[in-house]
């Protein structure tokens, strides 16, 4: 089939049977090309889908939920080809409700909701619009969160993923934070603490649905 559609593409038969194999080797296929399509399990399906949509390597590549029903190791596998395509250049038009994914592979997001626009722009910049005064930090020896505990002026203390996020009260700025850190441990890292895609889409439509 892949072959079949390379071809309608304008792709010699020859050249189409090698990039056909060599697609299928990449996402652990090659075993299975001699089955028909329905024979195949429904993760497999979709990945003679992504492969149906790549076979002629076009520049604009639309992709619409390329992650369903797939294994972590199959994601993966596909999350790398599309990593692959968009920096060679090519244009991935990517449609998802995994924003996790969305967060790791896109330059540009517009999220919708019920059909609606409600956020547009780059994920770092979405993120930056939507982060809080919070700040995140590591420390180079475990045990630490009394030492912020100790500082005043600070809101909120939330342990995350090996690091500590702070959210210091109104009109305490991040460099004041840091001074007083540095004088009591040794810091490994210290930067904004963003909010995630999922965690901003949720916040977004549950204060649409609030109005």
């Amino acid at each position: 089939m892949l072959v079949y559609l390379a071809q309608l593409k304008n792709i010699p038969r020859k050249k189409a049977q090698a990039r056909a194999e060599s697609l299928m080797k990449s996402l652990d296929l090659y075993e299975h090309r001699g089955k028909k399509v329905e024979e195949l399990s429904k993760g497999m399906q979709q990945k003679i889908q992504f492969l149906s949509a790549v076979i002629h390597e076009p520049e604009l590549i639309i992709l619409d939920e390329p992650f369903s029903g797939l294994d972590p190791v199959s994601t993966k596998a596909v999350k790398d080809k599309i990593l692959e395509y968009r920096n060679a250049g090519r244009t991935v038009v990517l449609s998802t409700h995994m924003m996790e994914q969305a967060q790791k592979l896109c330059d540009r997001i517009l999220m919708l909701n019920k059909g609606e626009r409600v956020l547009y722009g780059t994920v770092s910049g979405i993120r930056k619009e939507h982060g809080q005064n919070s700040l995140l930090v590591e420390f180079a020896e475990k045990g630490n969160l009394g030492i912020i505990q100790e500082i005043p002026g600070i809101r909120k203390i939330t342990e995350r993923e090996g690091a500590i996020e702070i959210l210091p009260e109104e009109g305490i700025s991040a460099q004041a934070v840091l001074r007083k850190l540095v004088r009591r441990a040794e810091i490994l890292r210290f930067e904004q603490a963003l909010p995630s895609l999922n965690e901003i889409f949720i916040e977004t439509v549950e204060s649409a649905s609030g109005e």
